[in-house]
Parts: structure tokens; sequence; C-alpha cells
């Protein structure tokens, strides 16, 4: 095992943080009208003025890039280029921003008005404020906030505003346009919208790729767009998706700008708007349509309390440092810059890196409360009794000092935790379950989750397993915000547990399996699986839950405590993978289809819930259904067959068969390249 000092670089608990101050101390003691009317003068990239949002167009379409793919488009159809030419106006109409400072004051009035209500505070680290700042000042700047609610890009802008930087230029999807008025709003305000595929539009992809890539040629704002590509329904980082961040590097890559600045944001909310929406979603119930009346239909939040958000800006990524010794910039050269090309396999792979380690930067910095650790401990508890405890739910005592044990490991693991020490644990906890009364009710000394709308008298067994998968599907949304902390410990112990053996090969051939199944689940950096273990291994023994011999781990008698509570978080992910391969084995016929999947696995599981044999909510969550499904298809169990007018799933059964003995460690893991151990 490495030395200990190989790993104070990235002990997380090394990493000192910014301070935050609540921005909304200041609104709540002057006028709302004052601070929306104040002089708003931003420091400007390289101190140029930007130039109109109509010029913009203007140079868009005037571009060589554009011009060159019209003229292909003309040679190839043989249609005239003037009517390309205005396909390509309207397009860009359709798409482009026109941001106005006037709508920009009447939003931040409103979100004024708004917050003070809903939000206790809203804390923001003004020493990345500060960054940010410089950083807008030097090079084109491209901010990627994480993405958890509706809620992310008002923010944005709110918090810019405030503080007089440059109000970002947004990607916004169309579905946005549908709402009148609010869809003209948000455009005013910074947003401009692209479709969600562009298929095989070339025209469209040019005229976006040069919208894009003339705002950051130009310094004329940051631009800002959502790494995951849409909001996560389960609070857990998402898959980052490249197409945007390709656009936004390929000027680096070109030498049309010095450097590229990506500031990874995080958004941390105690409690989130949409939970309940969320949950019914991943239940099967259709996304609501996006509308103003629907909106307006959304009053009834003003009533609610979700108590507060942190929002950090982290430290400026430069792509230049990133592409050093990596990317050879020079064979750019090789044909003018206006020219489309692919980017080289080594462009591609810096991107994707690029991309991972953004999305792991807002992990790191997300604050989680002490509501998120208590939703783990609930669910474990609710997971591991009989149906009848689970009615009763958990002591109130035994919840406060569980999450006490659990805070202490969450910071040794380099969680950053706002917890107030200076308050008593049984009021931080009792605060806590009031925020979330929703969710859980205290009574008799106890803890229990709801349902969610259930009516007892009246509703059908299947009825009633929703409302209770809504309530427990909504408190996973808390538990999952903190599961980043705790992953690569969790992967190690479950390997520990399934080896069947203490030898360090079979266990880091358990943890490279699980590591390799649950990469659609979770954040974990391609290439990485030697570093990840190395530190799973290194947070396990600093917390003496594991001891390293020559060749064995061996689990300490004194915190087996550890290493059970770090198998359980895992658990669900494996049971609901289990279930996932036991349908494709027993259940899925020979034309199942890819839309059918995820409802066809959602009624078997449905089954084994309501017989008794399964206890885990979570496998009716459709993001873990097609994570499972990805896992499968990506490690060969299972193929996708393409016909006329659908895709249907072709099973390997004995494949699969063969994955879920390994998740179950009825069967070792295949032989991996040893770490260094």
């Amino acid at each position: 095992m490495a030395s200990n000092s190989l790993y104070s670089q990235r002990d997380p608990v090394l990493k000192k943080r910014d301070d935050f101050e609540d921005m909304l101390e200041e609104r709540r003691n002057s006028s709302d009208l004052r601070y929306v009317l104040k002089c708003y003068a931003p420091p400007l990239y390289k101190g140029v003025t930007p130039c109109t949002a109509s010029k913009l167009k203007d140079i868009v379409l005037h571009s060589d890039q554009l011009r060159y793919v019209i003229n292909q488009l003309s040679r190839e159809t043989g249609e005239e280029r003037e009517l390309i030419q205005e396909e390509a106006s309207a397009i860009l109409d359709e798409m482009a921003h026109r941001q106005q400072i006037s709508t920009v004051r009447f939003l931040a009035y409103t979100l004024t008005k708004a917050f003070k209500i809903i939000f206790r505070n809203i804390r923001v680290n003004e020493d990345g404020i500060q960054r940010l700042q410089q950083a807008i000042q030097e090079h084109p700047v491209v901010l990627l906030p994480s993405h958890r609610s509706y809620m992310d890009f008002l923010l944005m802008s709110y918090i810019l505003f405030t503080y007089d930087l440059t109000l970002p230029v947004i990607a916004a999807g169309m579905d946005f346009m549908g709402m009148k008025f609010i869809g003209e709003m948000l455009r005013m305000s910074g947003a401009f919208f692209l479709r969600r595929s562009f298929g095989g539009d070339r025209l469209y992809w040019a005229v976006f790729s040069e919208y894009v890539k003339t705002m950051l040629r130009s310094g004329y704002a940051p631009i800002e767009f959502f790494l995951e590509g849409t909001r996560s329904r389960t609070s857990k980082s998402l898959t980052p998706k490249l197409g945007l961040l390709n656009i936004v590097m390929e000027p680096f890559f070109k030498g049309e700008v010095f450097d590229v600045s990506l500031v990874p944001v995080s958004i941390s909310y105690e409690r989130i708007m949409e939970e309940t929406l969320y949950a019914r979603e991943l239940l099967g119930v259709p996304k609501p349509k996006e509308s103003t009346s629907g909106l307006l239909k959304a009053r009834n939040v003003l009533s609610e309390d979700y108590g507060s958000i942190h929002v950090y800006f982290g430290q400026p990524v430069s792509v230049r440092s990133l592409a050093h010794s990596r990317v050879n910039r020079a064979e750019y050269n090789c044909l003018p810059r206006h020219i489309p090309r692919r980017p080289s396999r080594e462009a591609q792979a810096l991107v994707n890196d690029a991309a991972y380690r953004v999305v792991r930067l807002q992990e790191e910095n997300m604050v989680l409360k002490p509501w998120v650790l208590m939703a783990l401990l609930l669910l474990q508890n609710q997971n591991h009794t009989t149906d009848q405890d689970q009615n009763q739910g958990m002591e109130l005592d035994l919840l406060t000092e569980q999450s006490l044990w659990l805070r202490h490991l969450a910071r040794e693991y380099g969680a950053f935790l706002d917890w107030p020490d200076h308050v008593p644990p049984a009021t931080v906890v009792s605060s806590s379950l009031s925020l979330h009364k929703g969710l859980v009710c205290v009574s008799g000394g106890r803890v229990r989750l709801l349902e969610a709308g259930s009516s007892p008298s009246s509703t059908s067994p299947e009825e009633s397993l929703f409302s209770r998968a809504v309530g427990m599907l909504a408190c996973t949304s808390y538990r999952n915000q903190v599961l980043h902390i705790f992953l690569r410990p969790a992967l190690l112990a479950t390997a520990m547990h399934t080896a069947n053996s203490t030898k360090k090969e079979d266990v880091y051939n358990g943890f490279s399996f699980l590591r390799n199944i649950f990469s659609n689940e979770f954040i974990l950096c391609p290439g990485d699986t030697v570093q990840d273990y190395e530190e799973a291994c290194y947070l396990l023994v600093k917390t003496g839950a594991v001891q390293v011999l020559q060749d064995d781990l061996l689990g300490t008698d004194r915190t087996q405590d550890t290493l059970s509570f770090l198998v359980a978080v895992l658990e669900p992910f494996i049971q609901g993978y289990q279930v996932v391969c036991r349908f494709l084995c027993e259940e899925a016929g020979e034309g199942l289809t890819e839309k059918e999947f995820v409802p066809a696995v959602r009624s078997f599981a449905v089954k084994l819930i309501l017989a008794g044999s399964l206890r885990c909510y979570e496998v009716l969550s459709s993001d873990l259904q097609k994570n499972a499904l990805a896992a499968l298809l990506r490690m060969g169990a299972v193929q996708k067959v393409k016909g006329a007018d659908q895709v249907t799933l072709k099973v390997n059964k004995m494949a699969v068969n063969s994955l879920e003995d390994m998740l179950g460690g009825k069967l070792c893991a295949q032989k991996a390249v040893l770490a260094r151990l």
C-alpha cells in the first residue's frame, strides 16, 4: 500500500474551503427598489464593451464557418444558397438571446420578493465571487453549475447581478419557449434556446456552434450551461454530456483564444422544491409540460419553507493547463479554422476528462445539511426491518445518536457538512425533521417515513405501494446527496464482503468489477480505478476500519459498524441491479423493446414487493433501471437490435446470470490488473 504522504494531496479533509455570506441579509434590511435600480457596471473582458445582441447575430450569419457549411449544403442538395441563408437566419432568430437590463432588473425585483419568503438564507462564497470577477476580465469564462432544480439558472443570474458581475448567456431547452410571456422574459434575461437533439441537421449545428463560439471568442459574456444536460431527478450527479463542452473548448484548440476558464458551481438546496414531482416522474408519471399557467398554479410554494441554499463558486479550471502536453494543437493549423473537423482522439479524451473533473469538483463542494445523513439512516433502517417495524419507524434518540456517529465519519471522509456545532444535537435533528415534515413524522418518540397522499381506507395494494414509493424516492433524493462521500469506501467494503477472501488481489478484482458495473450510476472517472481503490483503502485505514497486511486486507473487529454501514450504502443499488437481471432472465420475451423495458421491470418489481420478497423500493426508479440496462449493454450482456421501426433487446441470459451472481458474491469477479498495493 502506498504511504500516507502520497495521499496528503488528495485527502479531502485537508482541503480548505471558503466561508459563506448570506446575500439575503442585506435584502431584508434595505430597499428592494434601490437594489434593482442600482448602477450596474460589471467588469468587462479585457475592458472592451461587448457588441449588441443584434450585432452578434450579424457576425454569426456572416462568419466564414457558416458560409462554408451553407455553400456545402447548396452544392449537395441543389438548393439555392439564399434560401439556406434565410433558413439559417430563422434558426438564429429562434435561438438567440435578447438580453435587456430592464428585464433583468424586473426579474431581480420579483425574485428578491419570492426568495425572502421561501428561503431562510442564500449563502455564497464571496472568495469564489472575487475569483470569478478576476477570471471574467482575463479569459473567456464558462460557468458550469450543478443542476438539481428549475431554480438553478435563475439563481445564477440573480447572484451575478447582485455582485455586479457580467450576466451570463444561458443555454436553455426549447421546452421553455412554450411558456407564453415567461419564455420571452427568459430570453431577455440572457437565455438562448436549443433543441434537445439536432439529429443530422448540419445547418442547425453550424448555426448553434458558431453562435456559442462567437460569444466565447469575443468574451461577450460568461457562457452558462449544465454539463449533465438535464436536471437530476435523483440528486445524484449525471454522466456529463460532451457536446457543448466540445464547442467551448474548440477555440482554444484552434488557437483562437489564449485560454478558457471553466468554473464549476455547486448549488446545494436544503429542501428541493420538486422533491415529490421528481419522485413521481421516476415512477413513470409523465413530466408536466412547462407552461405559464403551470407556473401560476405553483404559487403555493410561496407558503412553504425551503430552508437555505448554498452556492459555491469553485476555482476556475484552465483549459490551457489541462491540455498541456496532452493535445498537439499544431495539427489544427493544417486546415483553415473555419472548416469544420472532428476533434482528434487526444482532444476528445481531454474533453471527457475535463467533464468528469468538473462534475467531481461540483460534488466535492456540495454543502450537506444534517438531513441528508438522517435520510440515509432512516432508509437503511427501513430496508433492514420487517414490515411491522417499518410502520413503527426509528427511535428518535437512536436516530440522533447515529446521526452524530455518521457526522464524524462523513467529516473524516471529507464531507462539506453544515452542521451547527454550537447547537445541541437534539435541536439540530428536531429542526431538520420539522423542515422535512412532508416526508417524515415524529410520534411517540419515533420517526417514521410518510406515504405521499395516501388514503388508507380506499386504496388498492398497488396504489398504497405507489404512495409509499413516492415518499421513499423523495427521501432517497436527499440520501443521494451524500453518496459521493461514501462511494469509494463503500465499493471497497462491499468487495471485501462479497470476495470471500482477504487477499488484496481478490478484493481489488471485486472492487474493479463493482466500480465498472456502477459507472453509469455514479461519477467514476474512466481510467481512475487504481486511484479510487487507493483512496478507498486510505480512508478505511485512516478511520480504523481496515488493517493492511502484506498480502491481505482485514476488517478490524472494533469497527465492524463502519464496514456494515458502508455495505448497506450500496445494498439498494446491488438489489436493484439484481432485480433487473432476474427480470431479463425470467420475464423478458424475445421481442422486448427498449421502450417497453422500464414499465416491464417496474411491474416485475411491484409483484416482488407485494409478494414480500423485496423491500427495496428504489428498483421502481426509472433512473436505476436505465442505468442498469446501460451497464449491461456496455458489458455485452445485452445487445440492441435495430428493426424497421423499433429497437429490441437481445439478452445473453448466461452472461446476465453470471453478473447477477457476481453482484451477490456467489461468483468471484474476473481477475483484473493488480493495483499498486
